[in-house]
């Protein structure tokens, strides 16, 4: 499988294969975002580590394959993990998204798809890894937060940094308040980074930067809701 940024393959979009827990919220905004032709690619499957997902019920809407690889029914997390990556390689995506995938993946997931995982998390990393971002800047009283998009590595949303998104935090804000205007921008920005990388905007690597080929010094680049992505429609 080619790695981002080498010649393309003879396809129409980028290929998608998308790993949810749980409603797939983040699916349906990429979904959204393809129908409405801002965002080149296609969903060619829908992997989760829950049978019980609400997420695949919108794959299944849509005749998009899912398949499940629950941890439990394997024999421990390195096992689970390479049968994750077998079943994600049988999609043969150009790009693994995770959009709300509860799992940490492992070494086998990391070989087969080395700087082609994206995550999106929902604080302004390096700030608040890990679980419940939004209840950690609730406690830090913060006045900013916002979402991440990162390329996956082998810590905890340690990850080079593609693109973030500020969300303000309200007086009256609690966790769950706030995390739901978070997913909001999560929905905006993804779907304009996944965008990004199909046009050639954006370069996955040692090093995430512009298509000028020229290297960044910046890690991350802020991206506001209200201004970004651009009407870039797929012709």
């Amino acid at each position: 499988m080619a790695p981002i940024g080498t010649a393309p393959r003879q396809r129409s979009a980028l290929q998608l294969t998308v790993l949810i827990s749980g409603t797939g919220s983040n699916l349906r905004a990429i979904l959204a975002a393809i129908d409405a032709g801002t965002c080149d690619a296609t969903v060619r499957a829908v992997v989760s580590d829950r049978a019980n997902a609400q997420g695949l019920s919108l794959a299944s809407e849509r005749s998009i394959p899912t398949a499940i690889v629950k941890l439990s029914d394997y024999e421990n997390r390195s096992t689970w993990d390479a049968a994750l990556a077998h079943t994600v390689a049988s999609f043969d995506p150009d790009l693994v998204v995770l959009a709300g995938f509860m799992k940490i993946v492992g070494e086998h997931m990391l070989a087969a798809f080395e700087g082609r995982i994206l995550n999106v998390h929902p604080a302004l990393l390096p700030a608040f890894p890990g679980n419940d971002a939004p209840a950690q800047a609730i406690a830090a009283n913060v006045r900013i937060s916002g979402c991440t998009v990162h390329v996956v590595d082998g810590g905890v949303d340690t990850g080079p940094i593609v693109a973030q998104a500020a969300v303000r935090v309200l007086a009256n804000d609690d966790a769950e308040s706030l995390h739901a205007r978070i997913q909001h921008a999560e929905h905006t920005l993804f779907p304009a980074v996944i965008h990004g990388i199909a046009r050639g905007a954006i370069k996955l690597g040692a090093r995430v930067s512009a298509a000028s080929g020229t290297p960044s010094d910046e890690r991350a680049v802020l991206l506001s809701p209200a201004v970004a992505p651009p009407n870039d429609k797929v012709p």
